[in-house]
Order: structure tokens, then sequence, then C-alpha cells
């Protein structure tokens, strides 16, 4: 049984990392991120309506590629299964954390920092990892100096990722995908503009489509 998630099903090279205050707002989130051309959406459980989000994109939305973000606990692994999720992505990567992916058979991206991180996380069985913070972690000095000795590891860096440096990420050939917060901003979110939303994401899937 493997949970290496290697060979994502969603299209999209652009990841948002989704923080929702208002359940209400997940569905005609999702429907304005696919207008846009995204098939992926990560909602974070940095909220305490994100379980009740994803159960509505599940259920109404069930063509979009549901992620839960932030997992950091073994216990919220069946929790966002069960809220609909098909993958998760985490910022870390613990022993306990692993164990109750793998119990679940549950696609799981884990967070690496350092080349150590990398190598542990390889050693448990993924190839697939997300760097995080991206630009504390060094952003694409440090994706370029990880290619040569991890060759086999590809990443989806998070955490400083933005429309300006979005094409310099996904041009790097060990970075399957980048993910970020600036697709669905606060006040676009606060506002129901999802007009606006579906306009970043154009925007995003034109600059990732060059690569």
């Amino acid at each position: 049984m493997t949970t290496c998630f290697t060979r994502p099903a969603f299209t999209s090279r652009v990841v948002p990392v989704i923080v929702l205050n208002d359940a209400a707002h997940a569905v005609p989130l999702a429907h304005a991120l696919l207008e846009g051309g995204i098939d992926v959406m990560e909602i974070t459980l940095r909220s305490g309506v994100a379980l009740q989000a994803m159960e509505a994109v599940a259920k109404a939305v069930p063509h979009m590629h549901l992620g839960a973000g932030t997992v950091t606990r073994a216990i919220e692994v069946q929790q966002v299964i069960d809220a609909g999720a098909s993958f998760a992505l985490s910022p870390g990567c613990t022993d306990e954390l692993v164990r109750a992916v793998h119990a679940a058979n549950l696609p799981f991206i884990p967070g690496v920092m350092t080349p150590g991180e990398v190598m542990r996380a390889r050693d448990h069985g993924f190839t697939l990892m997300k760097l995080f913070p991206a630009s504390q972690a060094g952003g694409i000095g440090m994706l370029k100096a990880l290619g040569a000795p991890l060759p086999d590891v590809r990443f989806c860096p998070t955490g400083g990722v933005s429309v300006d440096n979005l094409r310099d990420f996904l041009k790097l050939p060990n970075v399957a995908m980048a993910g970020g917060s600036w697709l669905t901003p606060a006040d676009l979110l606060r506002n129901g503009d999802w007009a606006g939303i579906t306009k970043l994401a154009r925007e995003a899937t034109a600059l990732a489509t060059q690569h």
C-alpha cells in the first residue's frame, strides 16, 4: 500500500492555498477557480469552518480535486477523509502523521524544509513534497541546490510564491506544482468577488502553461 502521491490527478500546476471563514463561500469559490482553469483547491484547517467547507465542495462540485491543507495531527486524517478530501498536505512530516495517512491510504504531500527532512520523507516512500515555507527555506536557490543530490524528488513550493515569481518556480525541473494564497485574497472572498478570483486563476493558469 502506498500513499506517495507522485502522480496528481488534477491538471493544474497551481494550487490555491485557501483559508475560509465562511463555509458558504466554498462552493462558489470552487466554481470560480474551475472557470479560471484551476481544478484543485487546498482548503486549510486554519479555521473552524474548514471541514464544513470541504463537505460542501465534495457534495456540490465533485469534479474539483479537493485537498485538505495544514493537516498536522494524526486525528485530523480521518476527519478530512470524512469531509470529502481526496488528498492532504502538511507543513511538516511526523512519524505519527505518516502512519495515519498510510493506514487510511490517503494521498499525502508532506512538508519539508531541509535536505535531511527531504531524505527522511523519501525513506517513508514520498517523492512529492511540499517545500514550506519556500521563501524562508531558500526558495528557487534551495530547489536548485536540492535537485542535484536528490534528483528523484519533486516539490510543491508554498510560502512566498506569487504571481511575480510563479514562472520562475515552475520552470525548475524538480517543481511539479506551486501553491499560494494570492489566488484567493481575503478581500475578494469577503466581498464574494468570484469574477475577480476567476481572473486571478486565469492569469495564474496562463503563466503555468508556459512551462
